[in-house]
């Protein structure tokens, strides 16, 4: 367990002003985080691989599959004007 003396040394060494109560509060926090370090150090890990990310990564797009039907010719139907597929549009620009 870390006492107020290594706590107020690791504060200057941050560069971090502490209270008067402080250093007792995060000597009580920090030990607590190192007693977990050295839990999940105990945790025997021998013949795990280790892995970039907990989850399986999925592919981060959807398959390319048409899910619309083709309407480009009720569409150019109804058109004024169309050249090979094309819209054609009054200049607007000269």
């Amino acid at each position: 367990m870390l006492d107020d003396a290594q706590v107020k040394n690791l504060a200057r060494l941050a560069r971090l002003a502490l209270g008067t109560e402080e250093p007792a509060m995060f000597a009580r926090e920090l030990s607590g985080i190192l007693a977990l370090v050295e839990q999940m150090n105990a945790v025997d890990t021998t013949g795990v691989e280790p892995l970039a990310h907990p989850i399986e990564p999925r592919p981060r797009r959807r398959g390319d599959a048409v899910t619309e039907p083709d309407r480009r010719g009720a569409f150019a139907a109804v058109a004024p004007k169309v050249d090979a597929g094309y819209y054609l549009v009054p200049r607007v620009i000269e």
